[in-house]
């Protein structure tokens, strides 16, 4: 699990599918409004206020995005709603939770270097797969990926993807906006015949 503080009053946490795993969850049991995702999204607010100072006081907005392959993007906004003081069953430590979920067809993978991305895109092309757009960002290399771009078998493209790199908490929209674009469609196609 990932913590990163986007402002004073948002946070957002990067979980894998194997944090969900540790934690007794299954993807399917995320979109559910079940006691257990209740109590984890709970436990990793009060992590955050621990790590970040995040106070987990009052009311919260609470957003999930899926990433295929990835893990989930959750991001954690105090709301600005009020709540009656004079409400009896007010309590101290009461978050109330209100839940937005949403699914991403993007696979983002970083690599630390360009020759692990020249390895992967050789054994990606091997696999069929030619798609992808290149980005830097803060020193790394990004491959970006659609649902689209994996017509072939995504257990086997996301094994490959984990011998050269690792899955991303950056989103496309931070590298479309702060990244350099290097190579804009085809480029898993593009490298491998570049860098024979």
């Amino acid at each position: 699990m990932r913590l990163e503080r986007l402002a004073y009053d948002k946070i957002k946490i990067f979980l894998t599918f194997d944090d969900l795993k540790d934690r007794g969850i299954t993807k399917e049991e995320l979109w559910m409004d079940v006691p257990k995702v209740h109590d984890l999204f709970r436990e990793m607010i009060v992590e955050a206020s621990n790590e970040l100072g995040f106070d987990p006081d009052g009311p919260v907005v609470v957003e999930v995005f899926s990433l295929p392959a990835q893990g989930m993007v959750i991001i954690v906004s105090k709301s600005n709603e009020e709540i009656d003081s004079d409400d009896e069953t007010f309590d101290d430590s009461y978050i109330e939770l209100q839940i937005t979920l949403g699914e991403t067809e993007d696979i983002v993978y970083q690599c630390l270097d360009f020759e692990d991305v020249i390895q992967l895109s050789h054994r990606l092309y091997q696999l069929g797969i030619m798609n992808g757009t290149l980005f830097s960002y803060s020193g790394h290399y990004y491959l970006h990926f659609t649902d689209y771009d994996l017509l072939g078998d995504p257990d086997s493209f996301i094994a490959v993807l984990a011998e050269y790199g690792q899955s991303s908490h950056v989103t496309i929209y931070r590298l479309q906006e702060y990244g350099k674009l290097l190579m804009k469609d085809d480029a898993v196609k593009r490298i491998k015949e570049c860098f024979k």
